[in-house]
C-alpha cells in the first residue's frame, strides 16, 4: 500500500468527519479523545441496541450524554459516526497483522471489544435455549440483532409511511453468521463464537503477561534504588560518625594541651612570685 494513502486514511478516521441527514451539511470534525467518549457510551448502551428495534430514543439519549462531557453531537451525528466506524471496523477484519489493524484503524480495540461482549452474549443466549427449534429462533434473532448497526436508517423512513413494512436485505457484521435454522447453524454459530473469544482472551492474556512482566522490572528495579539509597545512607551515617568521633578527639586533646599550658603558667607565676620575696627579703 502506498505510505501517503495510508497516511491519508490514518488522519482521516483518526479525527472523522460526519454529516447528517440528507442536506450534506459538514460538522465539525470528532478528535480522537472524543470518538473514545463516544465509544465508551455506545458500549455501555449496546445491550439495549440489541434488545429493540426502535433505537432513535437510544441516539438521543447518547446525544445527552455526551452533550454531559462537553461535545454537541446530535443524535443524526452519533448515529452517523457509528456506521462510520462498523464500516471502516470491517473494511480492517480481512487484514492478517494485528498492528496493521490498529494502525490503519486506532479505533479497532474498542469496536473489537464491543463486538466482542455482543458475541458473548449471544452466547449466553443459545446456552440458555431449550431445544432445538428454540435454539433456531434464538439464533435468527441473534443474528439478525448484529445487523441493526445498518438498519439504524430505514426507521424514520418507516415511520413516516405509517408502519408500512419494507423488507431490506442487509450485510451483518459478522457476515459469516449462517441464516439458517437446524442444528448445524446453532453448532457453526457457537463454534464461531467459541473462536473468537478465545482469541479474545488469549490477547487479554498476552496483555496481561505484559503488564506483569513490566511491573515485576519496574518493582526489581525500584528495590535495586532502594538497596542503593540505603547503603548510600548508611556510608554517609557511618562517616557522619566517624567525623564525631575525631572531632571529640581532637576536643579532648585541646583540653589537655590547655590545662597543661594552665599548669606550667601557674609554675610559673609562683616561682617568679617566690623570687621576688627572696629579693625584698
Amino acid at each position: 500500500m502506498d505510505p501517503g494513502h495510508h497516511q491519508h486514511l490514518h488522519h482521516h478516521y483518526s479525527v472523522g468527519i460526519d454529516a447528517a441527514g440528507s442536506s450534506g451539511d459538514r460538522f465539525p470534525q470528532w478528535s480522537i479523545q472524543e470518538t473514545r467518549d463516544f465509544l465508551i457510551i455506545r458500549a455501555e448502551l449496546d445491550p439495549t441496541f440489541m434488545e429493540t428495534k426502535r433505537n432513535k430514543l437510544l441516539w438521543e439519549v447518547i446525544s445527552t450524554r455526551m452533550k454531559e462531557k462537553g461535545y454537541s453531537r446530535s443524535a443524526e451525528q452519533c448515529k452517523c459516526k457509528w456506521k462510520n466506524l462498523v464500516t471502516r471496523y470491517k473494511g480492517c477484519e480481512s487484514m492478517e497483522a494485528e498492528g496493521m489493524r490498529q494502525q490503519q484503524f486506532p479505533f479497532y480495540n474498542e469496536l473489537q471489544t464491543i463486538f466482542a461482549a455482543r458475541m458473548q452474549r449471544m452466547l449466553w443466549l443459545e446456552a440458555e435455549g431449550g431445544g432445538t427449534a428454540t435454539s433456531s429462533k434464538k439464533n435468527k434473532t441473534a443474528a439478525a440483532q448484529f445487523s441493526s448497526d445498518e438498519e439504524d436508517e430505514n426507521e424514520d423512513s418507516e415511520g413516516e409511511k405509517g408502519g408500512a413494512k419494507k423488507k431490506r436485505k442487509v450485510k451483518g457484521t459478522y457476515s459469516n453468521i449462517p441464516q439458517v435454522g437446524g442444528s448445524n447453524a446453532s453448532m457453526m454459530i457457537i463454534k464461531g463464537v467459541r473462536e473468537m473469544m478465545e482469541e479474545f482472551m488469549k490477547q487479554q492474556m498476552e496483555i496481561e503477561m505484559q503488564w506483569l512482566k513490566a511491573y515485576e522490572a519496574r518493582e526489581e528495579e525500584r528495590k535495586v534504588k532502594e538497596m542503593e539509597w540505603r547503603q548510600t545512607m548508611e556510608a554517609l551515617e557511618n562517616e557522619r560518625i566517624m567525623m564525631d568521633r575525631r572531632w571529640r578527639e581532637r576536643e579532648e586533646q585541646r583540653k589537655v594541651r590547655e590545662e597543661a599550658r594552665a599548669e606550667k603558667r601557674d609554675a610559673l607565676i609562683t616561682a617568679l612570685l617566690n623570687k621576688l620575696r627572696r629579693e625584698d627579703m
